[in-house]
């Protein structure tokens, strides 16, 4: 069965690459993630730590606001809602912006981090994640589009308020859903 397609969207065999910059290099000894903001429970988390955590598999298409989509792609990693369990936000956060080693931002409601289908991924296909498409890790929202997917995780930050992202600050939808055609506010 071919899965459905969102609007204005086609299908492509591969993922194509975007970067707002050069990535910095990094040594997995020193990777740290950071999770902070409105949450009773703050973590700086190394690389092992976050292996040691619950491992989980995510199938899904993936939707660029460019108009292409890849079907079927295999993510492994760390659901958002473990992360959600481990820092226990206050009640009242309402967003999520993910920061990138080189810089990139973007804000996710927080809702779409509880989503079954919401990973972070630090293999793609069976494969570590190649350096282009975000290693070490990379935050997937599937049922967005893939600009709320920031490569190169290293923070998120849970937040009573919104604030804008990279591509939110030029204009582009602070949701995103590729369902609605959530492309620019």
């Amino acid at each position: 069965m071919i899965p459905k397609l969102p609007p204005g969207q086609r299908w492509i065999e591969g993922l194509i690459v975007y970067d707002i910059g050069p990535v910095p290099p990094l040594d997995l000894q020193n990777f740290r993630l950071r999770l902070f903001g409105a949450v009773a429970n703050p973590q700086e988390l190394r690389w092992e730590d976050l292996l040691a955590l619950p491992q989980a598999q995510v199938r899904a298409d993936f939707h660029c606001v460019e108009g292409w989509s890849v079907p079927d792609l295999l993510w492994e990693g760390v659901l958002g809602a473990t992360i959600v369990d481990l820092v226990r936000p206050e009640p009242d956060v309402a967003w999520v912006v993910a920061h990138g080693r080189e810089g990139y931002t973007t804000n996710v409601p927080f809702s779409y981090l509880l989503r079954p289908d919401t990973i972070l991924a630090h293999s793609l296909n069976g494969k570590p994640l190649p350096l282009e498409h975000g290693w070490p890790l990379r935050l997937v929202v599937p049922s967005l589009y893939a600009w709320k997917s920031a490569k190169y995780l290293v923070a998120l930050e849970f937040r009573r308020d919104l604030r804008r992202g990279y591509w939110e600050e030029r204009g582009y939808h602070d949701v995103g859903d590729p369902w609605r055609e959530e492309r620019r506010r």
